[in-house]
């Protein structure tokens, strides 16, 4: 089984970064955590360990500013979704030759 959720902390700890870098992460928009209710402590999705995981290499790496990660990220996710959509525009392609063909022999 995966872990779901993880803390601050544990985020802070696994990434080695500052606990400013997330909240300048949240301030522009890049990460989202969720809030838990019970605790008032925010935890952060797989989605957004990879969000974090991008943004460090993007700004320690190659010196893009905070603004520029969310700029790239919403691109590289615009990206994935027109790959999704091309994807599926393919397979109803192949679905139909494959219709066609077994109709023709």
């Amino acid at each position: 089984m995966t872990k779901e959720f993880w803390t601050l902390s544990e985020v802070v700890e696994i990434f080695e970064v500052q606990e400013g870098f997330i909240e300048k992460l949240e301030e522009e928009e890049v990460l989202c955590p969720v809030t838990r209710e019970e605790a008032g402590s925010k935890v952060f999705t797989t989605e957004d360990l990879e969000k974090l995981r991008l943004a460090k290499i993007l700004v320690e790496d190659m010196g893009v500013n905070l603004p520029g990660v969310d700029i790239i990220l919403r691109m590289r996710q615009d990206m994935i979704e027109m790959r999704r959509q091309f994807d599926a525009i393919l397979e109803a392609l192949a679905r139909r030759v494959r219709e066609t063909y077994a109709k023709g022999s």
